[in-house]
């Protein structure tokens, strides 16, 4: 069905299902528009005027499945509220795309470490429904920029969790354990702030890190302000972030 916007969100629950789509959204522009998967492995949806691809189980398509049974388990890990952070990869290392979790007493939050200290109270649906669509757009206008991939890509999501608050022997379904190294690139790394949708529980976030020769014929005139391209100076993690 259509990505829909409601129009009131007075619950957490209510947020959190706008967050899951706007995620899954997100996710399958990104594949399909870096050519991972075949036509067969989306249909098309609309969100509001855009005109969508959303993944879905293809049997003739495993990468397909398999990406999608990540993405429900990257869902029951944030419905409680365990996950911090999320890593779409293209390894070694090419493109990351990156979503980092907070959470408050209204909900989780989707946040780079904002200094934007905008009330709640303020965030109407109206607003939401306007930085959704744009997001989405500039991430069609992104990948339509980038450098072509390299034929033997490989696709990877890693999630993070509060170790303070997360069971420790919780795996949602569809991961497993695994050490957490940060990541490594061949050549030298950028990274891009692409946009943040704010709701009044939520707000989501996306970064994408790719190498430097990748972003060269990227037009700095999509970026708006606070949205800046520069080098990434700690792989992985954010060297001012105490929590990490």
């Amino acid at each position: 069905s259509a990505v829909v916007f409601p129009k009131k969100i007075a619950t957490e629950q209510q947020s959190l299902m706008l967050v899951k789509r706007l995620l899954a959204v997100a996710v399958s522009c990104i594949t399909y528009l870096r050519g991972i998967f075949p036509e067969s492995a989306y249909g098309t949806r609309y969100m509001d005027d855009v005109c969508v691809k959303i993944l879905r189980e293809d049997k003739n398509c495993p990468g397909s499945t398999q990406l999608v049974k990540w993405m429900l388990g990257c869902y029951d890990a944030l419905q409680k509220k365990y996950c911090n952070n999320y890593w779409l990869c293209l390894q070694t290392v090419t493109e990351c795309y990156h979503f980092k979790f907070k959470y408050t007493h209204n909900g989780p939050l989707l946040d780079f470490g904002s200094k934007d200290k905008k009330s709640d109270s303020t965030i109407t649906c109206a607003d939401t429904k306007k930085a959704s669509i744009l997001l989405i757009r500039k991430i069609y206008v992104l990948m339509q920029n980038l450098s072509p991939l390299p034929n033997d890509v490989c696709l990877t999501m890693k999630l993070l969790y509060y170790d303070e608050v997360t069971p420790p022997d919780y795996q949602p379904p569809g991961f497993k354990e695994a050490e957490y190294g940060g990541m490594m690139f061949n050549e030298e790394p950028m990274h891009l702030n692409v946009g943040e949708v704010p709701t009044p529980f939520h707000v989501l976030k996306l970064k994408i890190t790719t190498e430097k020769q990748r972003m060269e014929n990227v037009d700095k005139n999509i970026l708006k302000q606070g949205e800046t391209v520069e080098p990434l100076q700690v792989c992985g993690v954010s060297g001012d972030d105490p929590e990490e």
